[in-house]
């Protein structure tokens, strides 16, 4: 095997680290964080990066997300040494024009992993994936969202994802029952695009984030068995 070929490792260690960092923002959502700071806890976390003072309360304020950071931390050393270790046996074994490939080869695949991550189609796809991996119908409360607000008293905003094999899938709003006591569907996040106050005869598809305000204890009840 020549020295070029053994870029190939370190790019595998790049991509695999992106889609992690991709998967992870996912599941912070899922804790109740917006997507923005999900995301960029994440990348901080794995990237050992640190947080502000006020983003390091949201994680260790909750169980679940001091063990998806701590995990997360563990990622990122580990593919930190990777990448070191495969970069510099690659770059060690070349000579001469060999090394110059190598460095080429690598800058230049460090370039399209860039692209493939900022490309709306790739990333899309692989969210979807993995929600749809992570969760059927699951219930997340928003708590950045309700300090925002000052709810109290169990209300609160909670948000619905609505993953592959849901009972929920082609089924009406009225029709699973969704607007029981006080809850309220504020809207639908569907693919890009935002259904405000839909009705009752609205059909929910799978893929939809269903933003709803009420008592979370009921929320909670309600969807851990629809």
């Amino acid at each position: 095997m020549t020295a070029p070929y053994l870029v190939l490792p370190t790019l595998i260690v790049i991509f695999a680290s992106l889609l992690i960092v991709r998967a992870a923002g996912i599941v912070l959502r899922m804790t109740g964080l917006d997507k923005d700071t999900a995301n960029f806890q994440a990348l901080s976390a794995f990237t050992r990066t640190g947080f502000t003072t006020k983003e390091a309360e949201l994680v260790m304020n909750n169980p679940q997300r001091r063990r998806i950071v701590t995990w997360l931390i563990i990622l990122g050393n580990a593919g930190l040494i990777a990448v070191i270790v495969s970069a510099t046996s690659s770059l060690s074994r070349g000579t001469g024009y060999e090394m110059l490939i190598s460095i080429g080869a690598l800058i230049v695949g460090v370039y399209l992993i860039f692209l493939v991550g900022r490309h709306v189609g790739f990333t899309g796809r692989w969210e979807r994936f993995i929600e749809n991996r992570l969760v059927r119908s699951r219930v997340s409360r928003a708590t950045s969202i309700n300090r925002l607000l000052h709810l109290a008293g169990g209300y609160g905003i909670a948000e619905v994802s609505v993953g592959q094999g849901s009972s929920l899938i082609g089924r009406s709003i009225e029709e699973k029952h969704l607007l029981q006591g006080d809850m309220v569907i504020l809207g639908i996040e569907r693919s890009q695009r935002w259904v405000d106050r839909p009705s009752a005869q609205q059909v929910i598809d799978v893929g939809d984030r269903l933003i709803i305000y009420g008592q979370l204890n009921a929320l909670e009840s309600l969807f851990s068995t629809i």
